[in-house]
C-alpha cells in the first residue's frame, strides 16, 4: 500500500492513502486528493497505483511538478521519493501490509477498551496497594481539573493549597491549646468564686435564705462582665437589682440552668464555654448541707460572664501569628513551585531541543544528562520513531550516512560570492554568519571581522530585519533550497532579500546564500 506524507508546508504532518488505480490532485472538489494549497494547479498531478508499483503524471500544472528535486512531466516513483509543490513537499511511503492474528481468551475484555491509565487489579501487598489507590483513585480528579487548566496553574493552585493546610494543621492546634488554657484557668476562677460564695454564706444556704446571700465581692472582681446567682427553678437572687425575676432568654444562663438540672447529682462539676465577642461563661452549682437529710444538695446555680483582656489580646496575637505564618509559607511555597516547575520543564526543553537538532540531521538520537526515569518510555518512543524516520529517508539502508558539515557548502558559496557585484552574505546551517562583503556591510551595519561565526540575531542592529532573514532561510530549507524573497528598509531604503540554501545529501540546508537588490 502507498500512501502520501505532507513533511513541509501548511499541511506538514497529513497523510493521504493511494488507491489502486489512478489518484489525482489539486485543488478542485473533484481531485481524489484534495490538496487545497496556494500555487496548487486544480489538478496538478495524478499517481497511479497498479500493485507494487507507482508512477507519476503531471496534468499540465502551472508551476510544474519536481520529482527528488528535478521537474518531470511521468516517472515512476519509488518509497522515499520527494514530490516538491508550491509551498510543499510531499513524501512517497510504501507500507508493507501484514496480516495479524489476534487470538483472545473467552470472555476477556476488549484490550482495545483499555486506556493507558487502566488501574487494572490492585495489587496484594498494602503498601503497594496504597500507593495504587492513591494513583488510580485519588490522582483521577487531580487530572480531571489539569484537562480544564494549565499544568504550570493547577501546581500553583496545589502549593496555595498546601500553604494553608500546613498553617491550619500546625499553627491552629498550637493556638487553641493556648485558647483552653485560658479558658481552663478562668472556670477555676469561677469555680473559686462559687465555692466562696457557698463559704460566706453557709447559715444562710443552709436555711435556704437566698435572698440574704451576700455577692457583692464579685462585682468588684477583675475581667467580670455580668453575673446571676438563681435558684433551681430559675428565679434570680442577685444582683439584688434582678431580684425574683426570672432568668429570661439570655441563652447563657438558659443554659446554665439546663445544664444544672440535668447535673444535679454531680455537684462539683463547672460549665465551661466560649461565648461570643471574646467572652468566658462559667457556671457552678452552690451546694448547702441540708441538715434533715444530712447530706448536701444543690440549691442554686452562679452563672458568671467573664470579658478577660487576656483573651482579645490572645486572639489578637492568634491572628498575627496566623498571617505571619501565612505570609512566611507562602514565600516557602513559592520558591517550592518555582523549584519544582523548572526542575521538570528542563529535561522536557531537552527533549525538544533534541528532537530538532535530530530532524536536522545533527544528531541520531535522544539522550540526556538529568536523571528522571520516567522519561524513558517517552525518550525511547521518539528513538523508534526518529530510527523509523531515517530508515524511510534512506530508502531501507541498514547504515545511516553520517552527519555532514557545513564548511564545504559554505565555501562553495563563498567562492561563488567572488564574483557577485551587490551585497551579498552567507550564513552557515546554525544562522550564524560565515562570510559578508563590503556592500552588505554598509547596508546592514554588521562587520565581517567582530561578527563572523555569530548568529545573525547578536550581531544584528535591527531583530525585524534578522527575523526576516531567518524566515526567508528556513522557507528555503523547507522548500529545497528554491529562491525565497522578502521585503525590509535598511538605513531608510527599501530592500528585496532573496535568500537561496544548499541542501546536503542528508536532506538539511548546510549553508544560506542572501543578496540584497534596491527597490528603486
Amino acid at each position: 500500500m502507498y500512501k502520501l506524507v505532507v513533511v513541509a508546508g501548511k499541511l506538514r504532518g497529513t497523510e493521504f492513502v493511494l488507491e489502486e488505480g489512478e489518484n489525482t490532485l489539486g485543488r478542485d472538489d473533484s481531485c481524489s486528493i484534495h490538496f487545497a494549497v496556494p500555487g496548487v494547479s486544480k489538478k496538478h498531478f495524478s499517481i497511479t497505483v497498479t500493485g507494487d508499483t507507482c508512477y507519476i503524471n503531471d496534468m499540465g500544472s502551472s508551476n510544474g511538478t519536481f520529482l527528488n528535486g528535478k521537474a518531470i512531466k511521468r516517472a515512476t516513483v519509488q518509497n522515499g521519493d520527494k514530490i516538491a509543490l508550491p509551498d510543499s513537499i510531499i513524501q512517497v511511503v510504501y507500507v508493507e501490509e501484514k496480516k495479524v492474528i489476534v487470538r483472545k481468551r473467552v470472555g476477556s475484555e476488549d484490550d482495545d477498551d483499555k486506556d493507558f491509565m487502566d488501574p487494572g487489579v490492585p495489587p496484594e501487598s498494602l503498601v503497594a496497594k496504597i500507593f495504587w489507590a492513591f494513583k488510580f483513585k485519588v490522582m483521577p480528579v487531580v487530572h480531571g481539573i489539569n484537562e480544564e487548566y494549565e499544568w504550570h496553574h493547577l501546581m500553583g493552585i496545589l502549593c496555595a493549597i498546601f500553604s494553608v493546610a500546613a498553617i491550619s494543621l500546625t499553627i491552629f492546634p498550637a493556638l487553641q491549646d493556648s485558647k483552653m488554657i485560658l479558658i481552663r484557668e478562668t472556670a477555676t476562677r469561677g469555680s473559686s468564686y462559687a465555692d466562696m460564695v457557698a463559704r460566706l454564706n453557709n447559715r444562710a444556704l443552709e436555711r435556704k435564705e437566698l435572698e440574704k446571700i451576700d455577692t457583692n465581692f464579685i462585682k468588684n472582681e477583675e475581667g467580670v462582665k455580668e453575673f446571676r446567682l438563681f435558684d433551681m427553678e430559675g428565679r434570680i437572687v442577685r444582683p439584688i437589682e434582678e431580684l425574683n425575676n426570672n432568668i429570661g432568654r439570655d441563652p447563657f444562663f438558659a443554659t446554665s440552668l439546663n445544664w444544672a438540672i440535668k447535673t444535679i447529682n454531680n455537684k462539683g462539676i463547672v460549665l465551661k464555654k466560649l461565648l461570643d465577642d471574646g467572652e468566658i461563661g462559667i457556671a457552678k452549682k452552690i451546694v448547702a448541707f441540708n441538715p434533715r437529710t444530712a447530706t448536701e444538695e444543690a440549691v442554686g446555680v452562679i452563672a458568671i460572664k467573664f470579658e478577660p483582656t487576656s483573651l482579645k489580646i490572645e486572639a489578637t496575637k492568634s491572628r498575627k501569628a496566623y498571617l505571619e505564618a501565612l505570609v512566611t509559607t507562602s514565600l516557602v511555597a513559592i520558591f517550592f513551585f518555582g523549584f519544582i516547575y523548572y526542575l521538570t520543564v528542563r529535561p522536557i526543553e531537552e527533549i525538544n531541543f533534541q528532537i530538532e537538532e535530530a530532524l536536522r540531521g545533527r544528531r541520531k538520537s535522544l539522550d540526556s544528562r538529568f536523571l528522571f526515569q520516567e522519561l524513558n518510555p517517552l525518550r525511547n518512543s521518539i528513538n523508534a520513531l526518529l530510527a523509523r524516520i531515517r530508515e524511510l529517508n534512506n530508502e531501507g539502508e541498514d547504515e545511516f550516512a553520517e552527519e555532514e558539515g557545513d564548511e564545504m557548502y559554505v565555501r562553495q558559496l563563498y567562492e561563488f560570492m567572488q564574483g557577485a557585484a551587490g551585497p551579498t552574505c552567507i550564513l552557515d546551517s546554525q544562522k550564524n554568519l560565515s562570510h559578508i562583503n563590503l556592500e552588505a556591510e554598509d547596508i546592514t551595519g554588521m562587520r565581517e571581522s567582530a561578527s563572523q561565526g555569530m548568529s545573525l540575531l547578536d550581531v544584528s542592529r535591527e531583530q525585524g530585519f534578522a527575523a526576516t532573514v531567518i524566515e526567508l532561510c528556513d522557507n528555503s530549507a523547507n522548500n529545497l533550497g528554491t529562491n525565497q524573497q522578502g521585503e525590509y528598509e535598511l538605513q531608510g531604503i527599501p530592500y528585496t532579500i532573496h535568500v537561496s540554501s544548499l541542501i546536503g545529501k542528508d536532506g538539511f540546508a548546510k549553508s544560506y546564500y542572501i543578496t540584497f537588490v534596491r527597490i528603486d
